[in-house]
């Protein structure tokens, strides 16, 4: 098969690599229908994150079952499913915590922007659908398997509850899927924090009612503005820079929440400044499993489309013209289509 390897900041190759198989019980190989670049694969992509040799890349992935372990029997080949992009049994202390990216014996994909992956642990990561949906709902299931998942973790770890005003910080396709996961736990006001045209266009479609285009301490301030002074009830932080999280943090009122959910590079929290804020804090790597199926009815209902993140689609060959496009934000999110 197929698949992309990154050798060195910037560069990302296209290249043969030897199949997946079946190496434990628990395993399962599938053949992927789409993948996608995420927001986080730009941070070893921009050199911000050490790496000692080439190594695969992707995390985010659905397609069709092709071959299990002995021990595997949620799914079957032939069946289309959705996984998370932290494997879990689904069966340890914290998956029944509803915490399966904390799993004892979690693994983090990596392999995904490939024709075919292996999935650990699959009888406890992979949920399959009914039937094969259709090819138009591929994307928003795609979505669901990291970035949606990811937006309805940052909503519920900062506590969004109906009649409440929240706010996004971050127009990525996370902080999008926020958007819609603060509407559908009944955010009464949603303000995103964009700076860019189509992306805060996406995010009224989501249900954004307010735009902030303002960052660091004018956009603290307009939040103020926008909340009698006071600040929001609920925060959530969808990027992982230091200036992200002290926004964040800063726009939350005393006794509000924040979700955070970018994967933090440089961020230092101020213990004293926290303890005086009354604010609460909560995040992590999203437990996508524990939202898998709740998230796929809704995307087969038709109730939320978070595969309208996708604003590029390339064939997987051409998945190094996705980490360009998404690094020179020319693109909220490449879709790869092997």
């Amino acid at each position: 098969m197929r698949g992309a390897m990154i050798y060195a900041p910037g560069d990302i190759r296209f290249e043969a690599l030897d199949d997946p198989r079946i190496l434990h019980p628990t395993d399962a190989v599938i053949r992927t229908a789409v993948t996608c670049v995420c927001g986080s694969d730009l941070w070893p992509y921009r050199g911000l994150e050490p790496m000692d040799e080439p190594h695969t890349m992707g995390h985010e992935y659905v397609g069709f079952v092709e071959e299990v372990g002995s021990e595997v029997t949620s799914v079957k080949p032939g069946q289309f499913v959705i996984g998370s992009f932290a494997t879990s049994d689904n069966t340890c202390a914290n998956c029944r915590n509803g915490f399966q990216s904390s799993c004892l014996h979690r693994e983090f994909m990596s392999t995904c922007q490939a024709d075919y992956v292996r999935i650990p642990h699959a009888q406890g990561t992979l949920v399959a659908t009914d039937q094969v949906p259709g090819e138009e709902l591929w994307p928003s299931l795609l979505a669901v398997s990291d970035v949606m998942g990811t937006g309805w973790w940052a909503a519920e770890a900062a506590e969004v509850k109906p009649g409440s005003t929240t706010v996004v910080v971050g127009d990525g396709a996370v902080g999008l899927c926020a958007v819609i996961a603060a509407k559908e736990m009944g955010a009464e006001r949603i303000i995103a924090m964009s700076r860019h045209a189509s992306r805060q266009k996406l995010a009224r479609e989501f249900g954004a009612t307010d735009i902030v285009a303002e960052r660091g301490d004018e956009g603290i301030e307009r939040i103020k503005e926008l909340t009698g002074g006071i600040g929001a009830d609920s925060v959530l932080e969808c990027v992982g820079t230091a200036q992200a999280m002290q926004q964040a943090l800063r726009s939350a009122r005393p006794g509000g929440n924040v979700g955070f959910v970018g994967v933090p590079h440089d961020v230092a929290v101020d213990g004293q400044e926290l303890f005086f804020s009354h604010v609460g804090l909560r995040g992590g790597p999203a437990p996508v499993r524990r939202y898998l199926p709740d998230l796929i009815s809704l995307v087969q209902s038709g109730r939320i489309d978070p595969g309208k993140v996708f604003d590029l689609t390339l064939p997987l060959n051409e998945v190094a013209e996705g980490y360009r496009a998404m690094d020179e934000r020319r693109a909220i999110k490449a879709l790869l289509k092997p």
